[in-house]
């Protein structure tokens, strides 16, 4: 099993930054891929940023490529979304992700975070 602890969300200009953390604890686990999705109070859940482990490939959705960067801390499995020139339809509850393999089953699982919110005013 393994818990994602999320930090970082909150209220914020239009303009400014915002970053938010997501550490993912356990046993007998190891980290494929680790990433960042929202979700409107009304809409589907969307990707936002992937990054793999081993070779750090990242992907982004195309409304925040070039302002949003992801990147992870392997030594403590810390993933890291780093929002910049953020906008008011960034506006959403943002969730972390993570597809990690039990080292005692070998079987792979996703999980995901509680939510955080991140809120832009205009």
């Amino acid at each position: 099993q393994v818990q994602l602890v999320e930090s970082g969300g909150g209220l914020v200009q239009a303009g400014g930054s915002l970053r938010l953390a997501c550490a993912a604890s356990g046993t007998a686990f190891s980290v494929h891929h680790m990433g960042w999705y929202r979700q409107p109070p009304r809409g589907q859940r969307e990707l936002v940023a992937t990054i793999t482990r081993l070779e750090s490939t990242t992907d982004y959705a195309d409304s925040v490529r070039g302002r949003f960067t992801i990147f992870m801390v392997n030594a403590n499995n810390t993933v890291y979304l780093e929002m910049n020139s953020l906008k008011p339809e960034d506006t959403d509850v943002y969730y972390c992700k993570v597809r990690a393999l039990d080292l005692r089953t070998w079987t792979a699982a996703e999980y995901w975070g509680q939510g955080t919110q991140v809120t832009v005013s205009s």
